[in-house]
């Protein structure tokens, strides 16, 4: 596992990666609804804001189990949003 710094910039970029897609979506569809890609970034922000606190969590036992099971938590949660969004 690499640093905390470095998990905590991938959440970043990842679930900003995700709200772009959802509002590229929206802006390029203006027909839609919008209310989809509204609960998307809805749940990556969510996500987000979960996820930083379990990273900033202080009483760890074993950290190095710890930030491996966030990464988990992560790449799961991701994927779901990536795919909620290629679903729209």
């Amino acid at each position: 596992m690499a640093s905390k710094r470095l998990l905590k910039r991938d959440v970043n970029n990842v679930m900003g990666d995700i709200i772009d897609a959802a509002y590229i979506h929206q802006a390029a569809n203006p027909n839609e609804d919008p209310a989809k890609s509204e609960a998307i970034v809805d749940e990556a922000i969510a996500t987000f804001d979960d996820l930083i606190a379990k990273i900033n969590k202080k009483d760890v036992e074993d950290n190095k189990q710890h930030f491996k099971e966030v990464n988990e938590e992560f790449e799961t949660k991701a994927n779901a949003l990536v795919e909620k969004v290629n679903a729209l």
